[in-house]
């Protein structure tokens, strides 16, 4: 399994958000919208292997994190649009405190923060932190189920990195210049999809 957390630190928690505002009232929602089609959206199917939880942060109903599961996701489509209709429709459901609740095949949400999700996540794999300082990953070695963690349009907060390093994670790097979160993503998915071909 490949498993990817990603931090919206203004990413609206509430859903009150209107689907042709996502980069600006949203609180760039477009970023995470992208990072999903970066997770899944191959050519003509979506990739099963993977998970995604984002880690929204913004507004007075944060923290809450949506997870999408690629082996049972459903009405994933590679528009940004309706790709944030199912973050916003998740947003929306009553969460009871303590619980993940589905609100379509495939995509939950819960009241995790970044720190909750970081520790339910490290009994299922080995972390894997995108850093530019990191070692390239041309000769990075992936761990079985791998977790890259990255942050939005910025870098983890001081205590969101502390939180992660507590764990111990591989640092690697994408390239010698500065991506977006959704092009790192799509980096470590050929890098990988390419070593298991050989």
């Amino acid at each position: 399994m490949r498993y990817f957390v990603i931090t919206g630190h203004k990413a609206v928690a509430d859903g009150s958000f209107k689907l042709d505002d996502l980069a600006g009232g949203a609180g760039r929602m477009d970023i995470l919208a992208r990072c999903i089609n970066s997770a899944f959206v191959l050519s003509h199917e979506i990739r099963r292997d993977a998970e995604i939880y984002l880690v929204m942060e913004g507004g007075d109903d944060a923290p809450k994190t949506v997870r999408i599961n690629g082996n049972s996701v459903r009405y994933l489509n590679p528009d940004e649009r309706s790709t944030a209709s199912l973050i916003r429709n998740a947003l929306l459901k009553k969460i009871p405190e303590g619980h993940e609740v589905q609100s379509s095949p495939g995509v939950y949400v819960s009241k995790m923060s970044f720190a909750d999700v970081i520790e339910a996540l490290s009994r299922k794999g080995n972390f894997v932190y995108l850093k530019e300082d990191g070692t390239d990953v041309r000769d990075f070695q992936f761990p079985e189920d791998p977790i890259f963690v990255l942050g939005d349009n910025k870098d983890l907060t001081e205590e969101e990195e502390q939180c992660l390093l507590a764990k111990g994670p591989a640092k690697i790097s994408v390239g010698p210049i500065s991506l977006h979160a959704d092009h790192c993503m799509i980096l470590v998915q050929n890098e990988m999809d390419r070593r298991e071909a050989e």
